[in-house]
């Protein structure tokens, strides 16, 4: 019982170590500032809902992947 006592004595002790050398001072990093919600689109071609700016633009619509637009026979517009 005495051993099982000084184990976990021990297991304290390190924690309390690990935790005060963490440093304090670290800001996590924001990451891309939100700007709201996009409008959104569907391909012409499946029928896919897509934040507008993530489509790719055809002549005969908006499609979400450049495998659609070809698979339409849509070039991209000038």
């Amino acid at each position: 019982m005495k051993y099982l006592i000084w184990l976990l004595v021990i297991l304290v002790a390190i924690w309390v170590y690990k935790r005060s050398r963490k440093p304090k001072d670290v800001t996590p990093n924001p990451g891309p500032a939100a700007t709201g919600p996009s409008n959104m689109v569907s391909c012409v071609h499946c029928g896919l809902h897509l934040p507008q700016d993530e489509a790719v633009l055809g002549e005969k619509g908006i499609y979400c992947s450049t495998e659609h637009r070809a698979a339409a026979q849509d070039r991209n517009p000038a």
